[in-house]
């Protein structure tokens, strides 16, 4: 068990690092490329929206593949997809860093696809939220993480590019921010390597193979033979649904910050650091399952505290200023470090043999980190950074109603 759950450990850590780079690409990008809000959005929907593509896809090939063989070649694919930003930053393409965002998440819904079916099955369905909470600490820590490297390389001087360029020629402006651009060539060639180095490991690792009908069988689920369609789980689909709202929240509080520590007066020297921020405050709340879930805490009862608690930094965002209102959006990642962990379980149990399929639907609701922060962004254009927070106080209120009540309804 101790092995097993180390490997996946180490993928969940690639997980966060390669996934929330989007809060530093976004403000980077928007100088480098010259973006409007809504524009530099497209780099979370770019990522994002290849899982609502891609889950499904992924599911059936691990249906041949196996859970391990899959993860490998979802590391390979993610390693193509950061090779391609090379080519994007020495054209200053904004087109070609969208496509290597979106191959990099079309590695990661294969490798997530596997992965989190894979810590649930692992043990108890009872506990599986902390063994969740768990792999979210090895996601939070390379989340924190990854802001701070690549937006000390990328994000550099910022401040004085920023200023400086809006005196330029057009000649001058191109070779500054062409400089800017070819800043994120070392950074991702050295995260292709890593890539590619961890699938060769995963592939020859001994981590236990698993098909999908082994999963199936796993005593952690109830095989119900009455079944003949996914669709006959209305609790899955009703956590589908959640889940999108709940990763289109997680992703605004992450990605947001940033532009919204510029937009109450923090320089970006100080405002890099912010997404950081966020990302500590996930990492205490997975600390907080780890010692709660099962024993203090039940599953949905967490899931029902994380949305009141989300519904109350959020209205703080939203009625507080300057640098305050700045430390309630980090502590948004307080109230989200639970969910995730407790949707899965709740959606999961007692699939059976719909495990796979139902685990490739989850995959495809992480898409929320594409819509969700999008319309964020154009809100931002059109009414004010600040105001454009009351987009998550309906995914609150979907989040609390299904701990309370969605999770329990059955088809009849």
């Amino acid at each position: 068990m101790k092995r097993p759950i180390l490997i996946i450990g180490a993928l969940f850590f690639v997980f966060g690092f390669v996934t929330w780079l989007g809060s530093v690409l976004i403000p980077y990008l928007r100088i480098a490329c010259e973006l409007s809000n809504f524009s530099s959005y497209l780099v979370a929907f770019s990522f994002y929206i290849s899982y609502t593509v891609m889950a499904v896809p992924a599911g059936r090939l691990l249906e041949r593949t196996g859970y391990k063989r899959g993860m490998a070649l979802g590391l390979s694919i993610m390693a193509c997809g950061a090779l391609l930003f090379l080519p994007a930053a020495l054209w200053r393409s904004y087109i070609v860093f969208l496509a290597g965002q979106f191959i990099q998440g079309t590695g990661l819904a294969l490798l997530q696809t596997a992965a989190n079916p894979y810590v649930t099955i692992l043990g108890p369905i009872e506990s599986a939220a902390r063994r969740m909470s768990i792999m979210g600490i090895c996601n939070g820590t390379a989340a924190t993480m990854a802001p701070y490297i690549i937006g000390s390389v990328t994000l550099a001087n910022a401040d004085g590019i920023r200023e400086r360029v809006v005196h330029m020629g057009a000649a001058a402006r191109l070779v500054e921010l062409d400089a800017l651009a070819h800043r994120v060539m070392l950074p991702y060639g050295i995260m292709t390597v890593i890539l590619a180095v961890l699938a060769f490991l995963v592939y020859f690792s001994p981590l236990p193979e698993m098909h999908s009908d082994e999963a199936s069988a796993s005593d952690a689920f109830s095989t119900i033979s009455s079944k003949t369609s996914i669709f006959q789980f209305p609790y899955l689909l009703f956590g589908v649904l959640t889940l999108f709202l709940y990763v289109g929240v997680e992703v605004i509080a992450g990605d947001s910050i940033l532009g919204y520590g510029l937009s109450q007066g923090l320089p970006i020297s100080v405002a890099r650091f912010l997404p950081s921020a966020t990302q500590l405050c996930m990492l205490m709340g997975y600390l907080a399952g780890i010692a709660l879930i099962p024993r203090r805490l039940s599953q949905a009862m967490a899931l029902k505290f994380s949305a009141a608690l989300g519904l109350v930094f959020v209205c703080c965002v939203l009625t507080t200023h300057g640098i305050v209102s700045v430390v309630f959006v980090a502590l948004m990642g307080l109230a989200n470090a639970l969910v995730w962990p407790s949707i899965w379980p709740l959606a999961l149990d007692g699939l059976g043999r719909f495990t796979a399929t139902g685990s490739a639907l989850l995959i495809m609701a992480i898409g929320g980190g594409a819509v969700l922060p999008l319309a964020y962004g154009w809100l931002v254009d059109h009414w004010t950074p600040q105001h454009a927070y009351w987009i998550v106080v309906p995914s609150y209120c979907c989040i609390g109603w299904y701990a309370a009540y969605g999770h329990k309804i059955v088809a009849s």
